[in-house]
This record gives structure tokens, sequence and C-alpha cells, in this order.
């Protein structure tokens, strides 16, 4: 074999040892973004590099849960192809939308969306004020998304959020799961369920963290008998005041001395003053 020929061979192996290695490259990159999808960056690069998961305590963050009003109704008169095709179409709009915002999305189950900010990564106080923006958005973009195969009928949600202390960790091996722990989560969960189709149930953790950042619109709901954990108060997430035409909303628990605050009275050590407030509303104006 000549010199010539070796080197037309050696350059042949260079080159398809090259766009072997790119494709190594793209197939590695998709199996990242694939992992990332499921877990959060730094506790997917743990598992790989064979790294006991921890669990981790967080001081503060805050928890949404939304789901689908009349869902076992809906998913009766469908069927199942159907059932996965809207889940899938409103789930993928859900993402897209979440992308905007520093959020985590922890999983979906049936019918339920459950998001959480500052978790994973710590992000102050703002935890609040980003899953309450993200909230209105995702309960917007219901009132123009169309059910595929029920175009006349209008797809409603009801949300709820609630912040505090939670503990995340993965849990299993076969199928690992970036899940969430504590009371935070409960209540969240509580706070969803007893909520309205397409509103936001707030608790006042949240409530006391929107007026530190400023620029949302609550509705004091009332105290509200919540399972589990007793008489609270809750308010209803309205919008942000650049985006609202500011208008009186009748309280929901009227009170002949005081429209919508005397129920709060047994909470007054909790609640302490309700800044802002104008008939039941509460607006929340940075400092």
């Amino acid at each position: 074999m000549g010199i010539g020929v070796m080197e037309k061979y050696s350059q042949h192996l260079e080159v398809l040892v090259a766009e072997r290695t790119q494709d190594l490259m793209h197939e590695k990159q998709k199996k990242d973004r694939l992992l990332y999808s499921m877990l959060p960056k730094q506790v997917a690069d743990d598992l790989r590099q064979g790294k006991p998961s921890q669990a981790q305590s967080y001081i503060s963050a805050t928890v949404f849960f939304s789901d689908i009003v009349g869902f076992t109704q809906l998913s009766s008169s469908s069927t199942p192809y159907q059932v996965v095709d809207l889940l899938n179409n409103l789930y993928t709009t859900f993402d897209d939308i979440i992308d905007n915002y520093d959020v985590y999305k922890v999983e979906t189950i049936g019918d339920a969306y459950m998001v959480v900010s500052g978790v994973p990564r710590a992000n102050g106080i703002l935890h609040a004020a980003e899953i309450s923006s993200m909230a209105l958005d995702l309960v917007s973009v219901c009132k123009t998304f169309r059910i595929p195969h029920k175009p006349n009928t209008q797809l409603q949600i009801r949300a709820g959020i609630h912040a505090g202390p939670v503990v995340a960790g993965v849990v299993g091996t076969k199928m690992p799961r970036y899940c969430l722990f504590g009371d935070t989560v409960n209540t969240a969960s509580r706070m969803e369920s007893t909520s309205e189709a397409l509103k936001v149930q707030c608790s006042s953790s949240v409530f006391f963290l929107l007026e530190e950042v400023g620029g949302y619109v609550l509705h004091c709901r009332g105290v509200q008998q919540v399972k589990g954990k007793g008489d609270m108060v809750t308010y209803w997430l309205e919008g942000k005041q650049g985006d609202l035409r500011y208008k009186t909303v009748a309280p929901d628990n009227p009170s002949p001395a005081k429209p919508g605050l005397r129920d709060m009275e047994s909470e007054r050590d909790l609640l302490g003053s309700i800044p802002g407030s104008v008939n039941g509303d509460v607006l929340l104006s940075p400092e």
C-alpha cells in the first residue's frame, strides 16, 4: 500500500471519527435535555456521577396547584385518546408559559399541575411574585384555550398557592422523581381544592410576601374552613396593578361593621392590619 493511499485512508478515518463524535455529542445533548426536563440540573448531574442525592430543606418557597374544573364529567364524555390529547395540548401550553418565570414544574398527575418557585434555586422572597404572575397567566390562557373535541366548551381551571418551608429530594431509582414534602405542599393543595373556577386563591403567607414585593391586587375572601388546617383567611389574586382597571368588589363575607374584615379578627395576631383595604379589595403597591 503506497504512502498516498495511506494518507487518504488516514484522512478518511479522521473524518469518520469526527462525524461519529459529533453524532455522539448530539445524542448526549438530547439525553441531557430529557434528563434535565425530569430532574433539576444539579440533582441530575449528581445522580449521573453516582453521588447520593440528599434531601434539602428550604426556608421559604411558594407552591402552586391547579386542576381542571369538571374533569371527571369531561372524561366520562370523552374517549381516552381525547383526554390524553386535551391534557397534552393544555399542559404543553402551560409549559411554554412557565418558561418565562423563575419556577420549577414538579409534576402533573392526571389533571393536576404542580409548580414551585424558590426550589431548587432560592430566590429570596421573589418566589411568591413569580408564582403569582405565572398563575395569572395560566388562568388567562384558559379563557382562550379550546378543547379540541369540544370547541364550544370553555376549559376552566381552579388554582391555589401557598408559601412556606419545604423539603425537596429525589425519590426512587427506577423512575426517580424530584418531590416536595411538608405542610406547605398540603396547604397549597387545600388552597386549590377550595378555590373556584378561573380564580387563584392564596393564603395569608402569600399575601404578606406580595405586600413586600408590591404591585399586585388581592381581594380578601374572608375566613375559610380548610380541612386539616381549621380557619384560614384567604385571598383572591385578582391581577397586577398595571394590568387591571380597579373596581370595588364586594367582599365574600360581608360584615355590617366593616365589610370583609370582621371575620379576620380571629387571626388578628397573624394578619395584623390589612393595608390598603377598600371594601374588601387589597391593593399592594410598591413602596
